[in-house]
């Protein structure tokens, strides 16, 4: 492979001659997740082409990087660089809280960046923030289990079929769960998968008319399933979130998950996963409702309008998220740690696709997914594994408690879709959703 720093030029070139001033540093909140771990770690490089701009990293976990740049946004954040999802970057957006990226050289391909994340993080036809990675959602499972059981997962699986396997597999007196799902309440949590399958399973959280739909039988036939799913995983789920269910795959301990696309590459790294040659990928499930229950995500890098760094953030964040970057993963840790789901010329590359048997799944499921027509019924919202308006962040938290309060049996099904019901009309009236 050609030299990477040297591909680089332009982006060295972007930033203008190198002066003799006070070296800039950029503070950058991110998340405590493996590619945002891998950014830290090849950032040298960055800074050794640029020895004028330093990096100050405040790496967090998701829940908590979420509260801490929502609560500085609007007033003036103290970061330069935010790592934000699809959820935030609109919003933050339209409030005027985020720079535009207008300015970047022709050699960075925006007409590369794979359409759905694109219109995802733009407003208006201008991007807002720079695709890291995307992500869907898709179903993952053990190979080897699957034929020792004489048992097949159709690359278009049911949930039907998915709890069928689950079952036939689960066997924890050999530390065997049948299926690992996201337990931790949050809205990008636990609310997020769940949010998800409602979708598959024709249920919606509000009609047109912005009512809650917590009451529906769409909604109790989603949480029985979830429930039992729930039952055939290990214990006390209401405390694992992505990063949990990760370790546990990767450990061999789940036949089955349905998560974020994204995990794929760790599960076939042998240095990561003790299941490496042992794993598949199928899309995620559906109910024979036209919906499946893949989601849309990416997290991205955007600079807050209060930064007063915003040139040298801006070629940072061009940095991190170009072809180029993505060339130096690859030449470091290999092509199945690229960043994957932001770039058409990633899925065009026959290296990428050589070492990444996930690929085609992650695509097809970053493809189908339509953040604009979510659900089966008709809504007035956008977005698929949330809702994208201001209030989701703490409705969607709070209703993910009440289903968390089921899993762990301190509330029956019928007690956590009733609070989940009072919860969100109590939010959208004071909001004056129903009102209008």
């Amino acid at each position: 492979m050609r030299n990477v720093r040297a591909c680089l030029t332009w982006l060295v070139c972007a930033a203008g001659p190198i002066s003799a001033q006070e070296p800039v540093t950029l503070t950058i909140a991110t998340v405590d997740n493996p590619d945002m771990i891998r950014m830290q770690t090849l950032s040298e490089e960055f800074t050794a082409a640029n020895p004028d701009i330093q990096l100050d990293w405040v790496t967090l976990g998701e829940g908590a990087l979420r509260e801490q740049v929502a609560a500085e946004i609007a007033l003036g954040s103290r970061f330069d660089v935010l790592t934000l999802g699809t959820y935030e970057v609109p919003i933050w957006a339209r409030g005027g809280w985020l720079v535009p990226f207008e300015d970047l050289p022709p050699e960075y391909d925006l007409d590369d960046l794979l359409p759905p994340i694109r219109r995802a993080l733009s407003v208006d036809g201008r991007l807002y923030a720079a695709p890291f990675y995307g992500e869907s959602a898709m179903t993952i499972v053990r190979t080897d289990l699957l034929a020792e059981g004489g048992l097949s997962l159709p690359e278009a699986p049911t949930w039907e079929e998915v709890k069928r396997i689950a079952d036939d597999l689960h066997d924890p007196e050999n530390g065997i769960y049948g299926i690992c799902l996201r337990g931790e309440p949050g809205w990008g949590e636990n609310m997020a998968l769940i949010t998800a399958m409602a979708n598959s399973m024709g249920a919606r959280w509000f009609d047109e008319a912005w009512r809650p739909q917590f009451d529906t039988p769409e909604w109790r036939a989603t949480l029985d399933l979830y429930l039992a799913l729930m039952a055939l995983g290990p214990p006390e789920p209401e405390t694992r979130g992505f990063n949990e269910i990760l370790g546990l795959y990767r450990d061999g301990r789940c036949a089955l998950a349905i998560d974020a696309t994204v995990a794929a590459s760790v599960l076939v790294d042998p240095d990561q996963s003790s299941v490496a040659d042992r794993v598949g990928f199928a899309l995620a499930p559906d109910a024979g409702r036209s919906k499946r229950a893949n989601w849309l995500w990416a997290w991205s890098l955007a600079i807050p309008a209060s930064s007063d760094a915003i040139s040298e953030a801006q070629l940072f964040v061009a940095w991190a998220t170009s072809r180029e970057y993505t060339a130096l993963v690859a030449e470091r840790d290999g092509w199945t740690a690229a960043p994957p789901g932001t770039r058409t010329s990633l899925y065009e590359n026959p290296d990428y696709l050589a070492a990444a048997p996930f690929a085609p799944i992650t695509l097809r499921s970053i493809t189908l997914a339509d953040p604009e027509n979510p659900t089966v019924e008709p809504v007035p919202y956008v977005g698929i594994q949330f809702v994208a308006i201001p209030e989701f962040q703490g409705l969607g938290t709070a209703v993910g408690r009440e289903f968390a309060a089921a899993v762990s049996g301190r509330k029956t099904a019928d007690e956590a879709l009733a609070a989940a019901q009072r919860i969100a009309l109590q939010e959208m009236t004071a909001a004056g959703y129903l009102r209008r």
